[in-house]
């Protein structure tokens, strides 16, 4: 039976990532970024494109805590692109009838800017409603504790609300029927990183002896950040008392590309490495992929293994 908290022999570590996507994945290389779906009929749509890395043009964003942020957005952003371009394999075959408002909006501004609005919109809302919930509901749950709360209780309160949310957030999406297909694909991803590190061919028998969870997952990502968020907040309002809920949220919202970059760095370093020190901290994150990360089957192993082929650059450019 596989041990999929123990990371196998890796002769390599690798920048390439991916993304499970509606009924695909996403891999990016440092060169090349490769769209795999599976459509209805089973055949594979690919669509490769050059990797958006925003830091070649701006090398200030190459460092420390800014690359985290920057990463983050740009992930968000190709994100919501290549899920667009996965279910536009998926519509309905009877399109429904478009309501006045969006008529309206589509003879004013045309089907192609009105799709452009339409993404812009829903990757605002994907950034909103998560630091809604995880970040400043806690806080503003933590302001709303009567005056003389002691602080050390009003961190606390705050602390484990913000962790109980995220749980529960997870378990619920996990067993949707849709999602868990999803993260069906997700475990394909990382299955097939681990194989491509190990340095053994990419064979659907060789990926599936591989382990699910992998060390730099984005699940494990959200996890820290949730714990580094956490821990900043106990310091900040320990040094600064702070007891008005809006003040609160409004801290935390600011100190929010601060939060992300020490997350980002933390990964960073604890998915590098695998000292005993290492295995400890990002044991953590590694248990909450069993909400995220699920086994796949042959064919989605396929897919991602057909992404990851096209990313690998000829250069050793992904070597870390």
């Amino acid at each position: 039976m596989i041990n999929q908290t123990e990371m196998p022999i890796c002769k390599r570590k690798t920048t390439i990532g991916g993304q499970a996507i509606i009924e695909g994945i996403t891999m990016k290389g440092p060169k090349r970024t490769c769209v795999v779906v599976r459509k209805q009929n089973g055949k594979l749509s690919i669509k490769e494109r050059d990797t958006n890395n925003p830091a070649n043009k701006y090398p200030i964003l190459k460092l420390p805590i800014l690359r985290g942020a920057t990463s983050l957005f740009t992930a968000l952003k190709d994100g919501l692109d290549d899920i667009e371009y996965s279910s536009s394999f998926f519509e309905t075959e009877e399109d429904e009838k478009p309501s006045r408002f969006e008529a309206w909006l589509e003879s004013k501004l045309g089907s192609e800017k009105l799709e452009k609005l339409i993404m812009n919109f829903a990757m605002l809302i994907g950034i909103i409603i998560p630091v809604c919930l995880f970040m400043l509901l806690p806080s503003f749950v933590g302001g709303l504790l009567p005056e003389n709360t002691p602080i050390f209780l009003r961190n606390l309160t705050e602390s484990l609300l913000r962790i109980v949310i995220f749980l529960v957030f997870m378990w619920t999406i996990s067993h949707m029927k849709d999602i868990e297909r999803t993260f069906r694909y997700h475990g394909a991803e990382h299955k097939t990183i681990f194989c491509y590190e190990a340095e053994l061919p990419l064979t659907v028998e060789n990926v599936r002896k591989m382990p699910r969870f992998h060390p730099r997952c984005g699940t494990s990502f959200l996890f820290v950040l949730i714990i580094v968020a956490t821990l900043v907040s106990c310091i900040v309002f320990s040094i600064v008392e702070v007891t008005n809920p809006f003040l609160r949220a409004l801290t935390h919202l600011i100190l929010l590309p601060f939060v992300v970059g020490i997350s980002y760095e933390f990964n960073r370093y604890a998915g590098r490495h695998n000292n005993i020190i290492c295995r400890i901290l990002r044991w953590p994150g590694l248990m909450i992929q069993r909400l995220t990360v699920f086994e796949p089957d042959d064919s989605m192993i396929e897919v991602a293994i057909e992404g990851m082929k096209r990313v690998i650059p000829d250069d050793d450019s992904d070597n870390w």
